[in-house]
């Protein structure tokens, strides 16, 4: 039998994946502009993917320019100066602290570190789209918990959702792609409704964007409750998105945990000293962050009186509502007018809020479309 007839013979021996991951679900990014749309003239904004339009800061890039003078050596492995610089911004000790290449490895972490087989992890739906993606991966169940009629968590229905064989509730705040946050009184409320074997997540990727005390006050619940772990990310504030770095707050024995699951060297000496400088410029970040909050108030203002229904975003993003047939008119508009936004099929539209011109543009395609449909 020749080489040809052994790979098309029906009965040949081949490797397989397994079961979970040949019908996983792909992680769907946000949209990137094509090369012809890259070299054509059109100004492409892009708005799909919730990454700072700014420029890292300018310390960060210093830090990173220093790091890559030794990139031929291995970074830190446990990452021991940027554990203790984030234990020492939020008051907790290194030991409780676990990072990884962006608040989604630490995520894969996590569930890995918690859920066997079979074990089931409840997050609300629709949510952060790699959710499910890293629960099946694990060989876990996903129970997914449709988001309320405010675009929020309906926490009650989490809460009726758990089971025996619950190990993990993932709870984002701000959630993504909605920009609905959760109260802390809340979120109080349901942590004393969950047993204490149940790892609650509260995902803080937008927390900065997030007005004082429309959310909850994370760190507080996690002192009161032992079974709460925090997850941040230096992809968005602070513009390391590129970078991939983010960190996970926890009691000590599930931070030691999730070190133990963590893929070796995962976090580069550039991430790590770019977000030491990041933290160290916290009142830069701050600045930047005020700026797109600002325009968050003004895009919304300008389209509640055009007529779209909103929902209050805590994000740097605003969510549209659309069934398919708006959304699709919407991000042909959108095309036309070399805008990329992030669009959920059977959902909406989420649009990144950036610098104000490209939010003007986005805002007359919002305008046109509403004048196309009474015309």
């Amino acid at each position: 039998m020749t080489s040809d007839q052994m790979l098309t013979a029906p009965d040949a021996a081949r490797p397989a994946l397994r079961g979970a991951v040949s019908g996983l679900p792909s992680y769907v990014p946000g949209r990137r502009a094509s090369s012809a749309e890259r070299g054509a003239v059109v100004d492409i904004a892009a708005l799909a993917s919730n990454e700072s339009h700014y420029e890292p800061l300018p310390a960060a890039a210093a830090a990173v320019a220093e790091a890559a003078a030794r990139m031929n050596r291995y970074p830190d492995m446990a990452a021991v100066g940027l554990r203790e610089r984030i234990a020492a911004q939020l008051g907790v000790t290194a030991a409780e602290v676990a990072v990884g290449p962006g608040s989604v490895g630490v995520l894969q972490q996590i569930i890995t570190g918690l859920c066997d087989a079979g074990d089931e992890v409840v997050f609300a739906w629709r949510s952060f789209e790699a959710y499910p993606i890293l629960v099946e991966l694990a060989g876990a169940r996903s129970v997914r918990v449709p988001l309320d009629d405010a675009e929020g968590h309906d926490l009650d229905a989490m809460a009726a959702a758990v089971t025996e064989r619950t190990r993990v509730i993932l709870l984002c705040t701000p959630n993504n792609p909605t920009g609905v946050p959760i109260a802390h009184d809340r979120l109080e409320a349901f942590l004393r409704s969950v047993r204490s074997g149940v790892l609650v997540v509260i995902d803080e990727a937008y927390v900065e964007y997030a007005d004082a005390g429309s959310g909850p006050d994370s760190l507080a619940l996690y002192r009161a409750y032992p079974n709460v772990c925090i997850l941040r990310t230096f992809s968005k504030a602070y513009g390391l998105a590129g970078l991939r770095v983010g960190y996970a707050v926890a009691a000590p024995d599930i931070a030691d945990g999730l070190r133990r699951t963590a893929l070796p060297f995962a976090v580069t000496a550039l991430a790590q000293q770019a977000a030491i400088a990041s933290l160290d410029a916290s009142d830069e970040m701050q600045a930047r962050v005020a700026a797109v909050r600002d325009e968050r108030a003004r895009m919304a203002a300008r389209l509640e009186a055009l007529g779209w229904k909103l929902q209050p975003s805590q994000g740097n993003f605003l969510w549209i509502r659309a069934d398919d047939e708006l959304r699709t008119r919407l991000v042909a508009a959108f095309d036309q007018a070399g805008i990329m936004v992030r669009a959920y099929q059977g959902d909406g539209i989420r649009i990144t809020v950036a610098d104000p011109a490209s939010n003007d543009r986005v805002l007359t395609v919002l305008e046109n479309s509403v004048l196309e449909a009474h015309a």
